[in-house]
């Protein structure tokens, strides 16, 4: 009995180990953030694909979070603030509680992080007004076609659908801008977090997710 109970406490400080498709996800995802937002340029090819290969990890990740193993499900570690105030209150006063999955602070982050690039996937769908990017042309709103000859009696109505087609796309763009923004932020948060956590426990949280294993002090 004596060494169940040490074998799990010492199990208890080691950080958690991530299986293949979280690593997948996290990382592809991680990558995909970086280059849209520092590299490429809205409405390039190269932005759009990037922005549908995230979308397709975001949705392979909230799938595994129901049909994964317990570490990866979202019950694992459900978004709780007054879980995430204890969490803060236990690293002012410099408890140290493990979890086997993300601690609730990481959690909130987490949640916030895909809810976010939802966002912007769905204003940059929104944006491209189509599945896929035209070969060698800048990604856009929903696609306008100059007026032909015979189309110039309608030019009165196009200009006006295209006004207020126009008023849209700038709001798309905006809140698409902004939210972009706002995952930067938060995944340098997110960096952050990692870092001082790994500096309290002694223990390497970044491994894990790189290799799978998981570590001890």
């Amino acid at each position: 009995m004596a060494g169940a109970q040490t074998d799990e406490a010492a199990e208890a400080v080691r950080g958690p180990a991530w299986d293949p498709v979280v690593r997948l996800t996290h990382w592809g995802i991680a990558a995909a953030v970086l280059l849209n937002g520092l590299l490429t340029e809205g409405g390039e090819a190269a932005h759009v694909w990037i922005g549908w290969a995230a979308f397709a990890l975001l949705a392979l990740r909230v799938v595994w979070g129901f049909a994964g193993p317990e570490e990866a499900r979202f019950s694992a570690f459900p978004p709780s603030l007054s879980a995430a105030r204890g969490h803060v209150s236990d690293v002012l006063a410099g408890r140290r509680r493990t979890h086997r999955s993300h601690d609730p602070l990481g959690a909130l982050m987490t949640y916030a992080l895909w809810s976010v690039l939802a966002v912007v996937v769905a204003t940059g769908i929104a944006m491209e007004g189509g599945p896929f990017p035209e070969p060698g042309e800048a990604a856009s709103v929903p696609f306008v076609s100059a007026a032909t000859a015979d189309e110039v009696g309608e030019e009165a109505d196009d200009d006006h659908d295209e006004a207020g087609e126009g008023e849209e796309d700038e709001a798309l763009e905006e809140v698409h801008e902004a939210a972009a923004n706002l995952l930067l932020i938060l995944a340098a948060l997110h960096v952050a977090g990692v870092a001082l956590e790994s500096r309290r426990f002694g223990v390497n949280l970044v491994g894990p997710m790189i290799d799978g294993r998981r570590r001890g002090p």
